[in-house]
């Protein structure tokens, strides 16, 4: 049996073919080129190219530090983009001449940026940019003077595109968070519309609430009046997101909820569409009668199958979502600069699971060979140390390319590593036709070179979320033009990017290859880790505190999202188990349900609430989630699964104990979720032991 159903080629071919929708905002795409641009062409007017290009390059260096979130963050991270590009510009102004000094700073800055990994990507691309500049700035090292005026240049670069990305500040004080909100309704709406969804799906809006929590309750979150109405919308995102879910799971006769769905996301997307333009709901307010008129009786009465006592619960179910919208219109009327708060709330806090801890210790931590993040700062720094001292030693023209692509490309998995060199390599090819037929056909004049690049430092940032090769083409353009104002034959500067990118590529995944951190040997912990937190969650539920609960749902959902990411990268390496693949995915897809199944039964609290002392739904629960944990302990040490309790024969006696409840619609209920419930535990229980009996006996059923 083959070890891995890996394919070279078909990965290549995904690589290649995959192109996603653009999510650049075009006033981000047209701010950051002006930023570029701009200073290269008051230079030029002036009479001072040299100075426009010093600042245009710290601006380019520094693009991608101009990420949504709020603003106060937003400042922060092109704050410290800008001036680690200019420390890092510095030094290699000053020591660039010098071979020794150059491969120990090197190393150093490749180690620390590198480390940086574990504080998330956008405090990555601050490595990175560092690593960059110290490089590039390497091969024209000069004098104190001449060093320290170039490298405030650099840093004049980032604070005019910061200046740029913050200029609404004053005007639009809260546009980060009403844009957020924005996303998260706009979703809500698109799942109201889903009168059915495939239960093996991750469970809709997941990324977007953790993202949507971050911007309003983070570290770096705005103050103000208006940020109180933020946080009730956030808990009504979430209230709303369950109901939605439960409506899917537990209602039967889904045909007849067609215009009822219509009539929630039509308010829904009137709710964002009066926080994207920052006025009152007004569309909102005048959409939420039609709500009453497809509630209850078009829903209580629908399907003759259903119960009367399950029509009941349909139409109380229906009424509490009404209840949500109307308490979110009203919210919406208070948001913004421009609303009125005119109620009074406790400060909500970000859930535990996603505040960053202590700087220093998340380092300590992470310095053992066994840390991804400690792998992936030696590869870079012995890789960049190798690139540069190569580039030298051969003398290559423009020879810092060669550095800068193993430092651009070198990522913390396999996977990214080889997409990014691919998509490199074939990129700056195309950059190099793309380049040599655009300038043949401008007019050899300056203006309309810099107009060339700035269309083409367009579409480098506006392509580079959607496909990377293609924007490394428009990069390579805007590089290359960029190299002409120095006086670079752009002739001569495409061939050299195209040989120095390819060496750099091919050494960033040799260097990767030397000393890897396979996926295969984490996905059963992020498996368990995501079972575990499904565990926590299920206690929570019938638990009294709830702050606990959002704490163990935001928990789930992170650790749903790591676990995901998990399996994404283990598909795209090499060498991969298939039966390791296939029971991280069906242990992955039974985990959605599991969710979906918890998601239900957070939302059904309340008809279950008069069942919880005496029908024995704690006990039961505790079952559940101890169960769950045994699945979860198994699976992390990879030892047999030892028996499970007989969870169906809790659920029959449940079901006895509460069929002449006088709630008959609270105890059908209380049926189907503990059914489903036990069905899903079972499930993972079963994959997990069959994974164990395949991974114990050879292709003859024989022990081995």
């Amino acid at each position: 049996m083959p070890s891995s159903d890996y394919s070279l080629r078909a990965h290549a071919l995904e690589s290649l073919t995959a192109i996603k929708r653009p999510d650049v905002p075009w006033r981000v795409v047209i701010r950051n080129t002006a930023a570029v641009v701009l200073p290269l062409g008051i230079g030029m007017a002036t009479g001072h190219p040299q100075i426009g290009l010093g600042v245009g390059a710290g601006a380019l260096n520094t693009m991608f530090s101009d990420q949504p979130g709020p603003y106060r963050q937003r400042l922060r991270q092109l704050l410290l983009a800008a001036l680690a590009a200019a420390l890092a510009s510095l030094v290699g102004f000053l020591i660039g001449g010098q071979l020794l000094p150059m491969l120990l700073a090197t190393a150093i800055c490749g180690f620390c940026g590198g480390l940086l990994v574990v504080f998330g990507t956008d405090t990555a691309r601050v490595g990175m940019t560092s690593m960059i500049l110290l490089v590039v700035t390497a091969s024209t090292p000069t004098t104190l003077g001449n060093a320290l005026g170039s490298a405030a240049l650099i840093f004049g670069g980032g604070l005019l595109l910061a200046s740029f990305s913050l200029a609404a500040w004053p005007l639009q004080r809260y546009w980060p968070e009403r844009h957020a909100l924005v996303g998260v309704y706009r979703g809500l709406a698109a799942l109201a519309r889903e009168a059915s969804r495939d239960d093996t799906d991750v469970p809709a809006l997941s990324e977007a609430m953790t993202s949507l929590q971050q911007t309003l309750l983070g570290r770096h979150r705005s103050h103000g009046r208006a940020m109180e109405a933020f946080g009730v919308l956030l808990e009504l995102a979430e209230r709303i997101r369950l109901e939605l879910t439960a409506m899917t799971e537990l209602h039967d006769g889904i045909a007849v909820q067609v215009d009822f769905r219509a009539a929630v996301a039509g308010v829904l997307d009137a709710i964002a569409e009066a926080l994207e333009d920052g006025d009152s709901p007004e569309r909102a307010t005048a959409l939420l009668p039609s709500l009453q008129a497809h509630a209850p009786g078009g829903i209580a009465e629908a399907g003759s199958h259903a119960s009367a006592a399950t029509r009941a619960s349909r139409a109380t179910h229906v009424h509490a979502l009404i209840g949500q919208l109307a308490a979110a219109v009203r919210n919406a009327d208070w948001a913004g600069s421009r609303g009125e708060l005119r109620a009074s709330a406790a400060e909500t806090r970000l859930p535990s699971t996603l505040r960053s801890g202590a700087a220093w210790a998340t380092l300590r931590a992470s310095l053992t060979p066994r840390s991804v993040a400690f792998r992936h700062a030696v590869r870079m720094a012995v890789c960049l140390s190798v690139t540069l001292a190569l580039s030298r030693l051969l003398q290559l023209p423009h020879g810092y390319w060669l550095p800068m692509t193993a430092a651009i490309v070198l990522r913390a998995d396999f996977g990214a590593t080889f997409n990014f060199g691919l998509l490199r390599v074939l990129g700056t090819v195309l950059g190099l036709v793309l380049t040599t037929v655009l300038l043949y056909i401008t007019p050899d004049q300056p203006w309309a070179h810099l107009a060339l690049m700035a269309l083409l430092c367009m579409a480098f940032r506006y392509l580079a979320s959607a496909h990377y090769g293609i924007a490394v083409a428009a990069l390579t353009g805007t590089v290359v033009i960029l190299l002409s104002f120095e006086g670079v034959a752009p002739g001569a500067a495409v061939v050299d990017r195209v040989i120095n990118t390819a060496l750099g590529c091919g050494i960033a995944l040799l260097a990767y290859v030397a000393w890897p951190t396979w996926e295969r040997g984490r996905a059963r912990p992020a498996l368990a880790s995501m079972l575990d937190a499904y565990a926590d969650y299920l206690r929570s539920l019938l638990a009294p505190n709830l702050d606990a609960r959002g704490e163990t749902r935001t928990a789930a959902r992170t650790a749903r999202v790591n676990a995901q990411a998990s399996i994404e990268r283990m598909r795209s390496e090499p060498a991969t188990p298939p039966e390791l693949l296939a029971l991280a995915r069906t242990l992955f897809a039974n985990g959605n349900r599991l969710a979906r199944t918890a998601m239900t039964l957070e939302a059904m609290l309340d008809d279950l609430a008069g069942l919880a002392a005496e029908a024995g739904v704690r006990d039961f629960v505790e079952q559940c989630a101890a169960s769950l944990q045994t699945v979860s302990a198994a699976l992390r040490s990879g030892q047999g699964l030892s028996d499970l309790p007989d969870l169906r024969a809790q659920q029959r006696r449940l079901a006895s104990r509460v069929q002449d409840a006088a709630d008959v619609a609270a105890a059908d209920l209380l049926v189907r979720i503990s059914d489903r419930l036990v069905d899903n535990i079972d499930t993972l229980a079963h994959v997990v032991k069959r994974n164990r009996q395949q991974a114990t006996t050879d292709d003859y059923g024989l022990p081995i």
